[in-house]
């Protein structure tokens, strides 16, 4: 297994060398995306608006950090369980998403979508959202605000821990 440092714009060009069980620490722009985000991206996809964010290329933490403290850049941040967005993921890969980044195993159907578009599953550990919070420099509700801490957020990671759970050539920690 390998540790790789990747900035987040790098990740479709990396995801192909990737491998289940290799480390990660993770820079660059993130965005936050839970289940009712997911469904209302779903609505505007469906209805032909604009995302709030460019799917190509992005990586999205399922994750609803806290209320941020006056002093932090954001509140406590870690992964909320991945196979709730599996009935949307599949469709979000086919048009680009570059990444996701979870807790927890994924579908059939996601694992397949992940290896059809050469993308990558990345794992954090559960439990940890205030340790994880210290690598996450700046957080900005970008979209949905009224559903608070499921609003889309964008995030700027400074080597965030991650494991590559799932990759591209169907290697997988949950077998």
């Amino acid at each position: 297994m390998a540790e790789y440092s990747i900035n987040t714009s790098d990740i479709k060009q990396w995801s192909p060398r990737l491998r289940a069980g290799d480390r990660v620490l993770l820079s660059g722009t993130v965005y936050t995306s839970r289940d009712a985000a997911h469904k209302r991206i779903m609505a505007l996809l469906d209805s032909g608006s604009p995302l709030p964010y460019d799917l190509d290329g992005a990586v999205i933490y399922y994750a609803g950090p806290t209320p941020t403290p006056p002093h932090l850049a954001i509140g406590s941040c870690g992964p909320t369980t991945s196979g709730r967005m599996d009935p949307f993921a599949p469709r979000m890969l086919d048009l680009g998403l570059g990444a996701m980044v979870g807790k927890g195993g994924r579908s059939p159907e996601v694992c397949e979508a992940i290896r059809r578009n050469r993308s990558v599953y990345l794992c954090a550990v559960g439990g940890t959202g205030a340790l994880a919070s210290q690598c996450i420099t700046s957080c900005e509700v970008i979209a949905f605000e009224d559903l608070g801490c499921e609003s889309v957020k964008r995030l700027t990671f400074d080597k965030f821990p991650l494991i590559v759970a799932i990759d591209c050539e169907g290697g997988t920690l949950f077998a």
